[in-house]
């Protein structure tokens, strides 16, 4: 069931997206050559604790998870899309990190993600990066009250196959409030004009992600990392919004 929240609510999934932007931002400062995964974490844990928030990836486990979640970060380098574990791998130049984090601020969640490379960009990474970060700014723009969610789809989907990306539908957005993943889902491929109306008061997460190569994707036996099936790049970036009467606003802005 979707649900629409009240003003103050989205005030609170505010002030929670307000400290995953601060995470996020903090955490890329970290991300240097000679750094490894599991010390990304291990910041971003500490400050979890030390805002007395709660990480809402730590122990979760979905059916489709090998194991319940051992990290408070998704750490995806390279060809791994989404829900890299952190790990013992330590970043080199030049490599493509997708950083995806989600925190509880007084039982009120905000879910956000960026790429970006350590170290010595190439033209072809930043490309990627910037096509996915265009996907997303298209889907917010489109994400108008009284539209449809294949509005959303469709803006994003656009981008990345414009720009040849492989684009896949089977992981998206979705609805933030008390938990991470709420109703209703939000793909990343779809029709404008088609799919629920988008009604002042929903909250969603908007996270297109794209390969660089076809549209096919392998999971690693741990149940968790998605990687490009030809072994390309990716990229994947996220905003949590709140659509309003003038307009959707970004709940997890980082300027």
């Amino acid at each position: 069931m979707v649900e629409l929240k009240s003003r103050g609510q989205i005030d609170r999934i505010h002030a929670a997206g307000r400290f995953v932007a601060a995470v996020l931002v903090s955490v890329r400062e970290q991300a240097k050559v000679g750094v490894s995964l599991r010390e990304l974490d291990a910041h971003a844990h500490a400050m979890i604790d030390d805002a007395g928030a709660r990480s809402v990836y730590l122990g979760y486990h979905p059916s489709f998870g090998a194991m319940p979640y051992p990290g408070v970060l998704c750490t995806s380098v390279n060809d791994a899309a989404l829900h890299g574990l952190p790990s013992d791998h330590v970043l080199v130049d030049g490599d493509l990190l997708s950083i995806d984090f989600a925190a509880a601020v007084e039982g009120w969640v905000a879910d956000s993600a960026i790429s970006f490379q350590v170290g010595t960009p190439d033209a072809e990474s930043r490309r990627l990066i910037d096509v996915t970060e265009r996907a997303l700014a298209a889907g917010i723009a489109a994400a108008q009250p009284g539209g449809r969610m294949g509005d959303i789809s469709a803006a994003i989907g656009a981008v990345g196959l414009g720009a040849g990306l492989g684009v896949n539908a089977d992981f998206g957005g979705h609805g933030v409030g008390r938990t991470m993943h709420e109703e209703p889902h939000v793909p990343n491929l779809g029709r404008a004009g088609r799919g629920m109306i988008l009604r002042p008061g929903l909250v969603i997460a908007i996270e297109p992600w794209f390969m660089a190569g076809g549209d096919g994707y392998r999971i690693d036996a741990d149940g968790w990392t998605i990687r490009s099936a030809d072994g390309s790049r990716a990229a994947h970036a996220e905003h949590t919004i709140a659509i309003t009467g003038n307009g959707p606003v970004v709940l997890t802005a980082r300027d």
